[in-house]
Parts: structure tokens; C-alpha cells; sequence
């Protein structure tokens, strides 16, 4: 096609109906040109080791762009998160790729462009913002926005349309490397969180990406890619949940689906799961990408496909779209599959329109499309800064009310102190802040000879200037995992020889073993990494008072540090900012409002462990095992203090296809401003199937200065005391219900018993899924 003719084609009329734009297109297309847009080129991975994405090395085929191309390419994986790039450079380098991609095909289609976003963009010098479960510490739907607004920018301005995040897993046993991915236990905590960022994302014109749909989290034993074995209620009423809300709520447009296999049953090859429900039910009409070679897994792993070609021929019927990373089974196996008759050419075509009509979306397919990004748009030399001061203002923010205030014995916070043993293996490290999709970790570590590009302070560095008055003396003590003990004599002599001793510890993010969290870093039990708990022990015997900071990726059963430590702060890989996010909550500039997004276990091998727990999976005569938490999901101190008054409810009964009100009046009787986060909490006495004791149906971050009040008002619908009955239905069911109010699953201020009544009322996708909140200032 000539430029003329090609301008002149009725896929690039804008005045058009889209979907006329794509079936004319669809009908111009050869069967190669069509599953050409189904697949990803990944260039520049690396094919021998030190791979960032399971089997790396073993599958990613190269790739022959000069025959590739003119038939087309539907996304290029990754060109910034790869190597380190200069993000100037990168971008003039993805213009040109563009450019020479548009050229070669007849149509003049560029390719779709895809990076990782989960910790903010994963490539060199930009943001490093705090992990998820560090979101879910904030309780803060709304900052979450604000941030994944931002990446968002960032993101469009270098010329990526996609980001595969977030991650809507529902954590169900911490031992599971990718905890610090997920933004905690609870289902409702993380769709509100979850939702929010999408829409930050996509409002930004980014394509955002729910993962990992579904199960991946209820791997046994916490193994990465391990068998699920889930019932189907539990998939339903805890796993789904999150998903379903994103879907209805966000506007999202893209979904990968997990490596899980539940029950016999890869989700890569589940047409009930990527079709049946997704689209035709929750009416989802974007893409659905594969993760990382997960399609040939059906072959590999799962081994539910001979070859390869039967494996791209599952996936496609299923409802998989598009390959990622790259070209190895949706090109000329594929193929082979329908020139054999064993597949229908439909099925390309289907999963083709959905492709098209996202490029069209994103204006890839118009006549006036250009490569050059936003951020190259005034020419000249390409300086592209992806850190500026108000995206570090962002993660400022989110460190600071990410941080956990876990204990506390009045030691906190640290005034007049005049000499600090800092001690820890994560007390004078930057990796300390860091999770396994920061750039840093993810790739900048296979490149030793590269400069951090980020500018990230250690603890050690914080504190001195956070306590400039104060003598701070460091020692390591022990590695993070290590076995080795040789350093205790120099860290018990530094706690000795000092009047606070602040304890460093935690985890080290990586991937595949190369960490203590993150992907393919599982746990075989909650205990501390290494020998840190046996150098815990050690100083809390010195008889100095011992703050225990904790950065890691997921919680830690403490031991004997839970109830004899002076206090304990949990950092969830707070970011870039997370070294001073800690140091003002150690001195008192920052008034500590975190809360957590995950139980602390009591016993490092009571696991699985969730507090979302039907009464035979708590604490029991029965059982020697107790599984109670040390510190329960929705826990977080202050250094203020709240009061609770006048609980009540609109009501003693409401119908089954009603609503009830909730209120309480919340005051600040402390001395300094602060946040509480009012929790809801739903308790069903009697139920026709098995229950979990209370779930959390509904929050409230509050603010309020010192001395004041305000009255805490929730909508409460039946709809949110729906579960999965018997038969497989959702049902309402009428009966006794008891509405919680507190401060934490475990701390309750108010408990009001009600009654629904009725008959049982069956709801569907269309239910209504929050509370309705309202917060009054008195």
C-alpha cells in the first residue's frame, strides 16, 4: 500500500464506528498477519542464566525481526526494564523501533509497548515507590491513585502503553515468596486498593493489567507455582472478590492470567474461568495476556498439551489473546494447528479484534499516529527525568503511611538520646527499602557495573540526620540469610556500650533464590531469615531497650522479641523515601498511621494462617498447633490515643434486599494530630455453610487534630453479607448478623447484633459491593 492509499483506509477513518474500523481491517488481513498481533517480541533478554522471569533462559527463542516484522508485531516487551537504559535514550531508541515496526507492515501498525509498574516504573533511574503491601498498609485508596496516576505519566510520556500491574492476589499463606507483591489478606482491602490504582493508571492512558487471575496465592505450601487445591467457595468468596470489583469498577483493560493449575486445571487453558466468567458474565471486553511463557506451560509443566501447538490451541480456545513475552507458540505453531484443521481460524480472529480495537483505543491505528513520545515532543538532546521531585513527594507519602507501629512500651518516640546502637543486617543498606519488581533489584543487580541511578538513603544515613545530636555507631551483626555468627561479638558490644539499641532486620528482595522474598523466594517457615533471630535474642539479653525494625516483603513470627521488645515498627519495602519514613516515626516527626495489611504470626510454622479464619481453623483444644496471630490483620499504633463513642445502628433489623446504617463518634484524645482507620467487620453467628468469623466489609480513614471529633457514618447493604451457598449460588441469607466496629480485627470497639430478614435472596454480578462511608467532622 502506498502512504496515500493507506491514509485513505477505512481502518484509519476516525470518523468511523471502531468496530467497523477493526472488521475492516480484520478482512484485509492474512492468517500470519493476524497472529503476527497476537504475539510479543522480548529483545535483548538474556538467554543464558540470570533471567527475570521463570525458564527465561530455556524458552525465549530468538527471534528473526527482518522476517518477523512485515507481517506485523502486536507488542514489544519490556524495552526499558530489560538493561539499564538512560531513560532519554530509551525513549528515542523505542521511537525509532516504533517507526521501523509501522514501516515494514502493510498496514503501518506500530506495536503495543509493555513494562512492569508493580513498585512504579521498573526501569533505570525512575521512581521506586513502596511495594503493595506497603499500599495496603495505608488503608489510603486515594494516595494509591495519586501514585499510580503518576507512573502512569511517566509511562506514556516515554511511549509504553501497557503495565502489567497490579497484582490482586489474596495472600492466603505467607510463606509464599510473592507476598510483598499483594496488598494483604483481606479481599475487600485489596479491590478498593487494587481498583484505585487502575484507575489512576488508566486515567493516565495506560492500560493497566489485574494479576494474577486467579489462585496463584493459594499455592501448597506457599511454593511458587505449586498445585491449588481450592474449593470452589473459596475461589468464589475469597479469591475472586477482588478481581470482580476491579473489573465492574476501574475501567481496566487488560488481565493476565495466573500459572495456576486449580484443582487439575491450568487458568491458561479455563474457558469457564477467562470466558464464561470474565467476559460473559463480568462483561470484560479488553485483552487477556498470558504471564511469561505461560502458555508453553501447559506444555512444560502443566502437562496437560504433547506439544506446543496444542498448548497455543488450549490457551486461544480458553480465551488467552495475546503471548507475552515473546513468539513461542502463537507464531508457527499456532499455525500448523489451523492449517491441520485442529483449530479454528475464528478463534484468531477473536482474540485479533480485541488486540485491534485496544491499538485503536490507544490511537495506533490512526492515520496522524506518531512514534515520538511526549517527553522527546520538543526536540533536541533527550533528557528524560523519571524521579522528579513531586513523584519522590508521592512516595514521601506512601512511606510514611505505610509504616506500622506494631509495639510499643512508651519507648517511643526516641527523645534525648545520646547514644543509638544501630544494629542489623538492614541497617546501612539502600536494598533494605527495595522489592523484587523495584528496577534495582529486578534487574539492576545482574548489572554490578551500573550506578544505582536513584538516590536512596540507607536507615544508617537517616538516623544521623534524623538524630544529629545523637552518637550512632552500626554493626551489621549478621548477613540476611546467612549462617555465620562471627559478627554478634562486635553487635552485642556496640548494644552494650549504648542507651537505645534500634535492630535492623528483615528480608532482602530478589528473584528465584536469589532473595529471602519475592518471586521464587518462598519461605519454609516464618522464622527470621538467617541466624537474625538468634542475633534478636542476643541483644534483647544485653538488657538494653530494643526497637525491632522490620523491612521485609512479608510478615515474621518474633518470638520472644513480640512482647520483650522496647517496640516494633513494620516497614513493608517502603520505597525510595522508606529510610526517612522510618527515621521520623523512630524520633516522632511522623505520626505513625499504618496499619496491617497482613496478620504477624504468633508461631513461625502455623501456616497457612489468615485472619479471615472459620472457627475450626483458630486455636482449639484438639490441636497443640495455635495459629493465633502475635499482631492481627488491621493492627497499627500511634502516638495518639482515640475514643469510641455512642455505636449504633440505624436499626435492630433489615430485609435481605435492604440496607442498614452505622454509626460512631471517634475523638482524638491525645495531644497531637493523627488518623484512625475505623474497620467494619461482618460476624455471621449462624450461616448454611461454613463461614469465616468476621471479614472486613468496610473502612475509614479518619484525620483529626488533636482534641477533636467526628462521626464516622456507614451504609451497610445486605448485598455485602453475601456468600457462596450450597448450591453454587450467592445467596443473602436471612438470619442473625453481628456489624463490628474497630480498630483492628482484632480489637473491637462496638459489636451491634442484628437480624436480617426475608427470604433467602439470591444476587448476582450486579450486587452491590461497598459500604457507603461518610465522615462528619463534630
Amino acid at each position: 500500500m502506498t502512504e496515500t492509499t493507506l491514509n485513505d483506509a477505512p481502518w484509519r477513518d476516525r470518523g468511523a464506528a471502531p468496530e467497523d474500523r477493526v472488521e475492516a481491517l480484520v478482512a484485509e488481513m492474512t492468517l500470519r498477519e493476524k497472529v503476527a498481533q497476537l504475539v510479543g517480541v522480548w529483545v535483548g533478554a538474556n538467554t543464558e542464566g540470570g533471567e527475570v522471569a521463570p525458564h527465561q533462559h530455556e524458552m525465549n527463542d530468538a527471534v528473526d525481526l527482518d522476517e518477523l516484522l512485515p507481517h506485523g508485531l502486536g507488542q514489544l516487551t519490556r524495552p526499558f526494564g530489560t538493561a539499564p537504559v538512560e531513560p532519554g535514550l530509551g525513549a528515542l531508541s523505542l521511537q525509532r523501533t516504533q517507526e521501523r515496526i509501522a514501516a515494514a507492515n502493510r498496514f503501518g501498525i506500530p506495536a503495543l509497548v509493555h513494562e512492569e509498574c508493580l513498585a512504579g516504573f521498573a526501569a533505570w533511574k525512575a521512581t521506586a515507590y513502596p511495594v503493595p503491601l506497603a499500599w495496603g498498609a495505608t488503608f489510603d485508596p486515594d494516595l494509591v491513585r495519586t501514585m499510580s496516576a503518576a507512573i502512569g505519566a511517566d509511562l506514556r510520556s516515554v511511549g509504553v502503553h501497557q503495565g502489567l500491574a497490579p497484582v490482586l492476589d489474596v495472600v492466603r499463606d505467607a510463606r509464599w515468596g510473592r507476598v510483598e507483591e499483594t496488598i494483604g489478606e483481606d479481599p475487600y482491602l485489596i479491590g478498593t486498593v487494587a481498583t484505585a490504582y487502575v484507575q489512576g493508571l488508566e486515567q493516565a492512558g495506560v492500560v493497566a493489567t489485574l494479576k494474577h487471575f486467579v489462585g496463584y496465592s493459594a499455592s501448597k505450601a506457599g511454593r511458587n507455582l505449586a498445585p491449588v487445591s481450592i474449593g470452589e467457595r473459596e475461589r468464589a468468596d475469597v479469591l475472586l472478590p477482588p478481581f470482580e470489583m476491579a473489573v465492574r469498577e476501574s475501567g481496566v483493560r487488560s488481565v493476565m492470567h495466573a500459572y495456576t493449575d486449580i484443582d487439575g486445571v491450568p487458568t491458561a487453558a479455563d474457558a469457564s474461568l477467562l470466558t464464561s466468567l470474565l467476559r460473559d458474565t463480568w462483561g470484560f471486553d479488553g485483552t487477556v495476556v498470558a504471564d511469561y511463557f505461560g502458555i508453553a506451560f501447559l506444555k512444560e509443566l502443566h502437562r496437560v498439551a504433547a506439544t506446543l501447538g496444542e498448548a497455543a490451541a488450549a490457551a486461544l480456545t480458553a480465551g488467552v489473546d495475546v503471548e507475552l513475552p515473546t513468539v513461542h507458540t502463537f507464531g508457527d505453531h499456532l499455525i500448523a494447528e489451523i492449517d491441520g484443521g485442529r483449530l479454528d481460524e475464528d478463534l484468531v480472529d477473536r482474540a485479533l479484534r480485541r488486540v485491534l480495537r485496544q491499538k485503536l483505543d490507544l490511537g495506533l491505528l490512526d492515520a496522524d499516529w506518531s512514534a515520538v513520545p511526549s517527553a522527546l515532543a520538543g526536540g533536541g538532546a533527550p533528557r528524560v527525568d523519571l524521579d522528579p521531585a513531586s513523584n519522590r513527594d508521592i512516595a514521601r507519602r506512601l512511606a510514611e503511611q505505610s509504616i506500622v507501629l506494631v509495639g510499643n512500651a512508651g519507648i517511643l518516640p526516641l527523645a534525648g538520646t545520646p547514644r543509638i546502637a544501630l544494629i542489623g543486617p538492614n541497617a546501612d543498606t539502600h536494598r533494605a527499602f527495595l522489592g523484587c519488581y523495584s528496577f534495582p533489584a529486578h534487574v539492576g543487580e545482574q548489572h554490578p557495573e551500573i550506578e544505582l541511578g536513584l538516590r536512596i538513603p540507607t536507615l544508617a544515613e537517616a538516623l544521623r540526620e534524623e538524630f544529629a545530636g545523637s552518637e550512632i555507631t552500626t554493626a551489621a551483626g549478621c548477613t540476611i540469610d546467612g549462617s555465620a555468627t562471627t559478627g554478634f561479638d562486635e553487635a552485642l558490644a556496640v548494644a552494650r556500650g549504648s542507651d537505645v539499641v534500634v535492630a535492623v532486620l528483615g528480608d532482602r528482595a530478589g528473584l528465584f533464590g536469589r532473595g529471602t522474598s519475592g518471586e521464587g523466594c518462598d519461605a519454609e517457615s516464618l522464622d527470621l531469615p538467617g541466624v537474625q533471630q538468634q542475633l534478636l535474642e542476643g541483644l534483647l539479653a544485653t538488657g538494653k531497650p530494643v526497637v525491632v525494625v522490620l523491612l521485609t516483603g512479608r510478615p515474621y513470627a518474633l518470638g520472644a522479641a513480640a512482647s520483650g521488645a522496647a517496640a516494633i515498627v513494620q516497614g513493608f519495602f517502603p520505597g525510595e523515601e522508606g529510610a526517612g519514613a522510618v527515621a521520623g516515626v523512630l524520633s516522632g516527626r511522623i505520626n505513625p498511621a499504618g496499619r496491617l495489611p497482613v496478620s504477624i504470626p504468633g508461631s513461625p510454622g502455623a501456616q497457612p494462617s489468615t485472619y479471615l479464619a472459620a472457627p475450626l481453623a483458630q486455636s482449639s483444644g484438639v490441636s497443640n498447633i495455635d495459629p493465633t496471630a502475635a499482631f492481627p490483620f488491621g493492627h497499627g499504633l500511634g502516638y495518639t490515643h482515640f475514643t469510641w463513642t455512642d455505636a449504633a445502628s440505624g436499626a435492630e433489623a433489615f430485609a435481605t434486599d435492604g440496607e442498614i446504617g452505622l454509626e460512631v463518634t471517634v475523638t482524638n484524645a491525645g495531644e497531637r494530630d493523627g488518623v484512625e482507620v475505623v474497620q467494619v467487620y461482618l460476624h455471621d453467628p449462624v450461616a448454611s455453610v461454613v463461614r469465616p468469623v468476621q471479614r472486613l466489609v468496610g473502612y475509614a480513614r479518619v484525620p483529626l487534630a488533636a482534641g477533636s471529633s467526628a462521626r464516622v457514618s456507614f451504609v451497610v447493604p445486605a448485598d455485602v453479607a453475601s456468600f457462596t451457598g450450597r448450591d453454587g449460588s450467592r445467596i443473602v441469607e436471612p438470619g442473625a448478623l453481628e456489624l463490628r466496629l474497630g480498630a483492628s480485627s482484632g480489637d473491637i470497639r462496638a459489636a451491634l447484633p442484628l437480624t436480617l430478614t426475608g427470604a433467602v435472596r439470591r444476587v448476582d454480578h450486579t450486587r452491590r459491593l461497598h459500604c457507603d462511608v461518610r465522615v462528619t467532622a463534630l
